[in-house]
Parts: structure tokens; sequence; C-alpha cells
């Protein structure tokens, strides 16, 4: 076993093909690698287990989750150099895991005899239960009412002080609106108010009026709609744990008598017609097969002539969406069952249901500075974050949120706003002629 690290650099060479871009340390504390680069810190033998049991992304996952991989330096310049050693892309843009391609198909002599010495420096198969952090939501269809709650309540109910020292005092689980190039030192409090006030303002919001606010979270919206458009707002979450913490800053507030929040799904909103809709950082949850009663149900809910403003991460569209497959990482240890749609898709199916489509926005640079920001935060609150959750659990929301900031960056996937109308038989959108200046 000794220099385990040199062992280590040169079997994942001949495997993946390349130099590796990063420096190695090994349980041994051996290290290898071109100095000045980002340690890849490999503190057990088992994560090689749990990476050759589940070749790719899960096993990797796995294995940072439950700490048996880790990076000493720049997190976010770690990930970007071994991308495209981990992950490749096709002609038809579908992202395929190098290691899991490679070591499945073993042909290559040499590549073979490296997975049997890596087999040995690995250990005993097979390796560890998956963390506990990992979903369960059981068996069954896809996005029924009572899996979307379990989905749900995976990834929120981990404790209302966990989220407040990731998201800030503003409690704003969605992309921030930042300034200008010159006006950048706008704190991230400043930029989720500019993203609730942008809302507002493009669903032209008058006192007296009816929101309905699809997936409120912990009441931002809500209670920024309230004060400072008064209008009545319904707002709803699957949420046990939001729904509580939304209440009770409703009632700090005084805002009771214009703020509702419930725990609903939007399928069970039977009290329309709304006003306008707000739907924030929600529809990623409802999925492919379900997004076209989303669409009709949110058109339904809407008084003629109302607005919905649909705030949705996009991905990049396939050649062939077939393809598509949902991030395992993802999956299984940030949002269970949730699915990214092009926002081409996206689109069009709003129209189908009724819907006139007015404007896209697109953000995708203000979500990536919005995740440095919230990693910022865990980073500075770190031992009370593992003492809130737990250590794998603040190590998957700093790899997720690291990781989807680069996302956004290098253009992998992005964000939209969409705005879109219950457009009257007459034809009348209610838009100014210049719809940007949000009047």
């Amino acid at each position: 076993m000794a220099e385990a690290a040199r062992r280590l650099t040169t079997l994942a060479e001949q495997v993946l093909g390349a130099p590796l871009p990063v420096r190695v340390r090994a349980w041994d504390r051996s290290e290898s690698g071109p100095p000045g680069t980002p340690v890849l810190i490999v503190r057990r033998r088992r994560a090689l287990r749990r990476l050759l049991w589940k070749p790719g992304e899960l096993g990797l996952a796995r294995a940072w989750v439950a700490g048996d991989l880790d990076v000493e330096g720049d997190l976010y310049e770690a990930m970007d150099l071994l991308t495209g050693h981990l992950w490749e892309r096709g002609e038809d843009s579908v992202r395929r895991s190098r290691p899991a391609a490679l070591l499945s198909a073993l042909r290559d002599p040499a590549l073979r005899a490296a997975c049997r010495e890596l087999l040995l420096l690995a250990g005993p198969l097979p390796p560890p239960a998956p963390p506990r952090e990992e979903a369960r939501t059981g068996g069954g269809p896809l996005h029924t009412v009572r899996r979307d709650k379990q989905a749900i309540s995976h990834h929120y109910d981990v404790g209302n002080t966990f989220y407040e020292r990731v998201l800030g005092p503003s409690m704003v689980y969605s992309c921030a609106y930042w300034g200008t190039d010159e006006d950048r030192a706008a704190t991230l409090e400043d930029a989720q108010r500019a993203k609730l006030d942008l809302v507002c303002r493009k669903l032209a919001l008058k006192p007296g009026q009816r929101l309905l606010d699809v997936g409120c979270g912990w009441g931002s919206m809500a209670l920024h709609a309230a004060r400072e458009y008064e209008v009545r707002v319904v707002g709803i979450t699957l949420s046990e744990e939001q729904a509580a913490y939304a209440r009770k800053r409703v009632a700090e507030a005084g805002l009771t008598d214009r703020v509702e929040i419930r725990v609903q799904d939007y399928r069970e909103v039977h009290d329309g017609p709304f006003d306008a809709i707000s739907s924030i950082g929600m529809a990623e949850h409802v999925g492919s097969a379900r997004y076209a009663e989303y669409a009709r149900d949110l058109y339904a809910l809407l008084e003629p002539g109302g607005r919905l403003l649909n705030h949705q991460i996009a991905r990049r569209p396939l050649r062939d969406e077939a393809d598509y497959r949902v991030d395992e990482f993802i999956d299984r240890y940030v949002f269970p069952d949730g699915e990214l749609a092009p926002i081409g898709r996206t689109v069009a199916q709003l129209e189908q249901a009724g819907f006139e489509v007015r404007d896209v926005e697109a953000l995708r640079e203000h979500y990536a500075l919005t995740l440095r920001a919230w990693v910022a935060n865990l980073e500075a609150h770190w031992d009370e974050a593992v003492r809130l959750t737990s250590p794998g659990r603040a190590r998957v929301w700093r790899l997720y949120m690291a990781a989807s900031a680069l996302s956004f960056e290098r253009n992998r996937i992005g964000v939209n706003q969409v705005l879109a109308i219950r457009t009257p038989p007459g034809g009348e959108s209610g838009l100014a002629l210049r719809t940007r200046d949000w009047r």
C-alpha cells in the first residue's frame, strides 16, 4: 500500500486515457500529481469500492457524501478541471460518465489489468451501504400527490435554521436578480428583494387583487406582495416545516388578514379565480408527465386577463429527447424525482394550455452569482450547518450548489422567467406597448 496516491494516479490516467489535472492525496498520506493544483483527497479505500460497485456519478456522489472523498483548495477550480475527465458529451449533447463507460467496456487488456489493480487497492467488495442522506421515496408512479410530498419533504424538511444560514435573512430559495456590472456590490438580500419586486411588477399587482403563490417556500414572495402591493395572497407548499415558518413570519408582520399559507398541492386548489399566479422555482418538481396538467390547472385558476409568472430552470435540448436522463446525484441526494425541460418545451406547453406567452427573460448568470453567495454562506457557517443537519447533508449542499454555479456559468443549464397571460376573448392583454417597462 506504500505510495497509494502514485498508484491511484497511474491507474486513473490509464482508465481515463488522460493525465489527471489535479493532485491526489491518498489514505496513506502519499501525494501524486501536478503541484499547485487543487488536491483530491481519497480519505478511505472504500471510496474506490463505492466507485467500482457503482461506476460513474452515483459512486462518486456516495463517496463524497460519506466523506470518503474531499477536495483541498478551490472546489470550483477542482470541479472545473475534472469535468472533462469524469464526464463527456457526445454530438447529441448527452452527458455520459467516462468511468462508467470505460469500466463497463474493459475490452483493452491494459485497461483490464488496471482495473484488477484497482480492485486490489479498493479492498473487499461490496462497499458499505449508501449514506443515510440518500433519498428513499418508495415505489409507484412518479409525481402523484403523495410521492411529490415525500420528495419535497426530503429536500426542504431538514430544518429551517439550516436554510437561514444558507439563504440568509431573505429566505428566498431561487435565483436572485443582481444589478449591472457596475452595481455588483449589491448584497444577496438586495438582489433577492429586487427579484421579488420584478415578479410583482411583471404581474402588474394592484391593491385588493388575489395572488396564488405556487411553491411559496418560507413565505418571502407572499410577504413582499402583500406588504408592498397590498394584495391578498394564498401561498401553497408541500413542506410542513416551510408552512409553519411562513405562517410565523406572516403573523409577526401583522399580515394574517392578507396572507394565507396552506400545505396543499397545486392540483388541490379549487378556490380560484386569482388575478395573478407566481410559480418561482417550483415547476422543476412537476415532471414531464405532469407538466401539461400543471399548465392547464394554473390556466383554469386565473381570471381572464390574469397573469402567470413562471420562474424555472431549463436544460439544453437534446437531439433525441428520449436520451434525457435525470442527474443521479441530484435525484438521489438533492431533488428526488425532479426533471428539467428545455425552455422551448415549457413555452410550448404553456401555450398549448391556452396561455399567451408574452415575455421570456433569461437569468442564467444571475443564478450563478446567487449560488456562489449561498456557498459562501454555507462555508461561513459550516460547523453550525453540520450540527443542524449532518456532515453528509452539509457536503451534499456544498457540492450541489458549487456544481450548479459552474453549470450556469458554463451554459450547461439556464433559468428563465416566462410571463404568460390568460388573454380574454377580445384579445386585450393589458400589457404596455413597451413591455419591459413593467409598470
